[in-house]
């Protein structure tokens, strides 16, 4: 009985053992984390992001931010703790040793006189015919006169006196600290269990599993519907312009089944007429355009016109209820973007090859949604380039946009290259800024990015290319920001969502629209990077039969450039059939607008010896480099009215780069956001 009482005692402190030996380290090592984290703010400081609320620490902003599953969850166990810690302590009964001296309040080895006189006073007080109380009843009988009789009888008390209790030596006696109903297995209980047995080994684990699969069967990794997957697949066109892009983004699930109430009907009509001029349709036939319109799917409509709010910047007039579905959208836009990109980039060429043109549509979709800027502006006009990289900028409009081309500022990259003092004064006395206006300016500016990229291809072992080589592309990819960041969070007051940036490096064929080489850049993980180039460059030199020392090198030295602000890419493709390929290394920002960076990458492939070796190759036979880009025809689907991608092969927007030329294999290093009027370069046997 003792030990069974002694066990339902146990269980509370078993159990905050049990979640103490967790608990305690990982709370202690979220809180050195947390502590440990740099105080340097990587969200834009400009007035305009301020007002916007998104980074503002209000109380109720930091309460949202600590409220996560994993926050509310410690939480949570620390309170269950806490309420076990207060239980244990004010127990009501507690087991303790019988101990006859301590229960008559005598000391060991009184004599037989006291004794007999501590047992009348506590008889006098807990006695049944003295005192009614029950529980003085219980008292008396289960200890008073136990310790009595202990004391008074020789035997026993000289048991006590020996080994510690009346009835002599007693046997260890091994317990389990559970309540007692669950050890009861001949009472009622006895199936609690069984149940609990079977529910904890069964059922919960097939529980978990019928979830896992039936959640997995209905969405891919990166939380965006099978179904959407595979709507993007057979939709996706090679020639799909970069204006028609939209038509296929908002065809995904997740749009679809956004909920369409009768009430929305006179709002999304209003937002029609608003947004109407960016959206493909005849205006000259506008009625049976908008009929035509208004005949999709409910939610493919409320979807797309929602966007081309967020583009056009006209939320500010949408209803709560447009509002929250506005969200909901653009909380879904990022997943869909990258899902969309990879259909674009998806092997679909003999060859395994994705295709550029739509690839360039969806990043142009992804920097215009984030800036909240009409695709429509990123049409050029006449000799400039489109003004959509001036409307990402604090406080400018179209006509800030005008005022200042007047001065001859024709490109984003000719504003981004002038003197700060200088564009202060542009901005104060030809766009009429104030001091303060011009300042946000600036700190934009130092957050926009300047990517920089050095190339090369080459076969491993061998001189040249020839014809069917694994031929290994090689890129660092360099950001530099003007106020020394390297990861940071875009200036994006109208995305109501924190959006990491995101660059896509593709090496591509524009001529035949070929992308051969993508892969997703990222600059916020800098120990994932790390480990990532070190284990690259490792295995490359060892492959290479490089000395130890020689591979820990390379390794030092990658690892330093990943600290300054470069991330390495690199892959392999077939050399193709022989013949000279002028390539094109992009990288993309999914954010920023005019950011991009290009260099041009001209490769010779040779024809393969009929022996198989490798003979010596002539200097006019090795791959050179050559500086700008050609101009390429525009190959536009007949019928489409659409928009000059900025990655167009216009000889304006070419970035002037600078080349190197290898004898056995090519590389390319070119620095973004240079002067992009007329670059002449240089090419080396």
């Amino acid at each position: 009985m003792a030990a069974s009482e002694e066990n339902n005692a146990l269980f509370p402190i078993f159990i905050l053992t049990i979640m103490a030996l967790p608990l305690v380290p990982y709370t202690i090592v979220k809180l050195f984390s947390a502590l440990s984290k740099k105080a340097t703010s990587i969200n834009c400081q400009c007035s305009v992001c301020f007002r916007s609320g998104k980074y503002r620490k209000s109380i109720f902003k930091r309460i949202s931010n600590f409220s996560t599953y994993n926050n509310l969850t410690l939480v949570l166990l620390w309170v269950i703790m806490a309420v076990l810690v207060y239980y244990i302590k004010h127990i009501s009964r507690e087991i303790q040793v019988f101990e006859p001296f301590s229960i008559l309040g005598l000391e060991a080895g009184a004599s037989d006189s006291e004794i007999k006189k501590a047992y009348r006073r506590l008889s006098i007080q807990y006695h049944p015919d003295k005192n009614p109380d029950p529980e003085a009843h219980t008292y008396f009988v289960e200890y008073i006169s136990k310790a009595y009789q202990a004391l008074t009888d020789p035997v026993s008390r000289e048991n006590f006196e020996k080994y510690g209790h009346p009835d002599g030596r007693q046997g260890l006696q091994v317990g389990i600290a559970l309540p007692k109903f669950l050890l009861d297995i001949n009472g009622s209980s006895g199936g609690i269990i069984l149940l609990g047995i079977v529910g904890v080994c069964i059922i919960l684990p097939l529980m978990i599993a019928v979830i896992y699969l039936s959640r997995s069967a209905k969405y891919t990794g990166n939380y965006v519907m099978h179904s959407t997957i595979y709507t993007y697949y057979i939709n996706m066109k090679p020639s799909l312009a970069p204006s028609k892009v939209l038509d296929l983004f908002v065809k995904a699930t997740e749009y679809r089944d956004i909920p369409v109430h009768r009430i929305d009907e006179e709002p999304l009509q209003k937002l029609f007429v608003l947004v109407r001029s960016e959206l493909n349709l005849d205006l000259k036939n506008i009625k049976q355009e908008q009929a035509k319109f208004f005949k999709q799917h409910p939610g493919y409509v409320k979807t797309e016109l929602l966007i081309q709010a967020q583009l056009t910047r006209e939320t500010s007039e949408l209803s709560p209820n447009m509002q929250r579905d506005l969200k909901r959208v653009l909380e879904l836009a990022p997943r869909l973007l990258e899902e969309l990109m990879k259909m674009t980039l998806i092997p679909r060429t003999p060859q395994g090859h994705g295709w550029l043109r739509p690839a360039t549509g969806v990043v142009e979709l992804s920097q215009c949604l984030v800036q909240a800027v009409p695709l429509s502006a990123r049409k050029a006009t006449g000799s400039s380039e489109g003004h959509a990289p001036f409307l990402q900028l604090p406080h400018f409009s179209e006509t800030v946009v005008k005022k200042i081309a007047r001065k001859k500022i024709r490109t984003f990259q000719d504003f981004r290259d002038m003197k700060q003092e200088e564009r202060a004064e542009l901005l104060t006395q030809v766009a009429g800024f104030s001091a303060a206006e011009s300042e946000d300016v600036e700190r934009v500016l130092e957050m926009m990015p300047s990517i920089s990229l050095d190339i090369s291809c080459e076969t491993e072992g061998e001189e040249g290319i020839q014809e069917g080589d694994i031929v290994t592309f090689h890129a660092w990819v360099t950001l530099e920001r003007g106020n020394g960041l390297i990861g940071a969070l875009p200036h994006a007051p109208y995305f109501p969502y924190d959006k990491e940036e995101n660059f896509w490096l593709l090496l591509a064929d524009s001529s035949s629209n070929d992308v051969w080489i993508s892969q997703r850049v990222n600059f916020m993980d800098e120990a994932t990077a790390i480990i990532a180039a070190s284990k690259a460059i490792q295995e490359l030199k060892e492959g290479s039969g490089a000395s130890p020392r020689d591979v820990n090198a390379a390794v030092k030295e990658a690892i330093a450039k990943v600290k300054k602000g470069s991330r390495l890419v690199m892959g392999k493709f077939q050399a193709p059939a022989e013949g000279n390929y002028n390539l094109t290394s992009y990288c993309l920002c999914d954010c920023w607008i005019g950011c991009d960076s290009k260099s041009n990458l001209k490769l010779k492939v040779l024809k393969r010896s009929r022996a198989g070796t490798r003979g010596g190759v002539s200097a006019d036979e090795v791959p050179t480099l050559e500086d700008g880009i050609e101009e390429e025809e525009e190959e536009e689907e007949e019928g489409y009215d659409d928009y000059e991608s900025e990655y167009s092969e216009d000889e304006e927007n070419v970035i002037d780069t600078k080349t190197k030329g290898a004898l056995a294999n090519g590389s390319a290093h070119n620095k973004s956001n240079d002067s992009s009027s007329g670059g002449s370069g240089s090419e080396e046997d």
